[in-house]
């Protein structure tokens, strides 16, 4: 029974220990110097939908909820079968309005020589019936058939300009279905992690219909709130630092991206009652973009913490919110 109880007695002066030093630790973390405040929140990013431009079958998903992928990379793929055969019948289209435009030209060739070839026989009857060697009827047949050129090449003239606007829409029905073919593959638009699948493979989409959901970790910020008070001092720009619950020891670079221009009520994550009671403006906190990049594979989102913003650029940082990431490199 002593030895039990002693061994009972040992452990909660360990554990009292253990807590005493914690309980230093958080005190002495909270006493900030004047012209740093704190304030709690966690790290979002910006969404980014992945969808289909225009209406179809999902072919393919590439990616699954949770995946990191890369700016570029292919995440889903449309059924574009039937484009593609629309495509090929367009380029058709084309070709043959090309061979038309070509034969129409040589129409035309054909036409100027007739027309020519009527205007030096109307003139030659013409100088022959003023020296009497020629009737008036034959000269007025020449006109006729001069007449009768000139309408014939102007038809053909206007089915060359026909057969090139057939050329023009043909190529631009075949750009347009090209550009459906290319948008049914679906890319990242940025580096980021996949937050939710929403289409699968077989599903058909109407124009616009999402596929995923993308965190865009390329632009990662704490959102907190600031009362009235802290909120005025407080510039866009000013330096800050955020130290997460994952890492609590490891403070990270931030700066002030964002000041609310109106207050608003306490949101519910502010818990205590005395921050509840006031009117809090919302601000941003935002890391590096070539930070993140750094780490962006192992970033994540919904990860709690706290900013610490310096009002006052004149104040010195804590050593404990100082790290190898907030120092210059050597």
């Amino acid at each position: 029974m002593t030895r039990r109880f002693w061994l009972i007695a040992g452990l909660v002066l360990v554990l009292a220990a253990a807590g005493g030093g914690g309980y230093y630790v958080y005190s002495h973390r909270q006493v900030l110097p004047a012209g740093i405040v704190a304030a709690n929140g966690r790290l979002e990013a910006t969404e980014v939908d992945v969808a289909a431009k225009n209406a179809g079958r999902v072919a393919e998903v590439n990616a699954e909820e949770g995946d990191f992928v890369r700016q570029g990379q292919v995440v889903a793929q449309m059924d574009v079968q039937e484009t593609e055969a629309s495509l090929r019948s367009a380029h058709a289209q084309a070709e043959q309005a090309q061979r038309s435009y070509e034969q129409a030209k040589h129409v035309v060739e054909q036409r100027q020589g007739e027309l020519d070839l009527a205007i030096k026989e109307l003139q030659r009857d013409e100088t022959l019936l003023a020296k009497g060697f020629a009737t008036q009827q034959k000269v007025d047949q020449e006109r006729t058939a001069k007449v009768t050129a000139e309408a014939a090449l102007n038809a053909a003239m206007s089915a060359v300009d026909a057969y090139e606007a057939a050329i023009r829409s043909a190529k631009a029905e075949e750009d347009r279905l090209t550009r459906q073919v290319v948008d049914g593959t679906l890319i990242a638009p940025r580096s980021g992690r996949v937050l939710y699948r929403l289409a699968e493979p077989g599903e058909v989409l109407s124009a616009g219909g999402k596929v995923l959901t993308l965190l865009d970790l390329s632009d990662v910020y704490m959102t907190v709130f600031l009362p009235a008070s802290l909120a005025g001092q407080l510039a866009v720009g000013a330096d800050a630092r955020l130290l997460l619950e994952p890492i609590p020891d490891i403070a990270i670079p931030a700066k002030v991206s964002f000041i609310s221009a109106r207050a608003q009520f306490t949101p519910k994550q502010v818990e205590t009652q005395s921050e509840r009671d006031r009117m809090m403006f919302r601000a941003k906190v935002r890391i590096p973009s070539d930070l993140v990049q750094r780490y962006i594979e192992q970033v994540k989102t919904g990860v709690t913490g706290v900013a610490y913003v310096r009002t006052d650029p004149k104040t010195a940082w804590p050593g404990w919110l100082e790290s190898d990431l907030t120092r210059p490199a050597q």
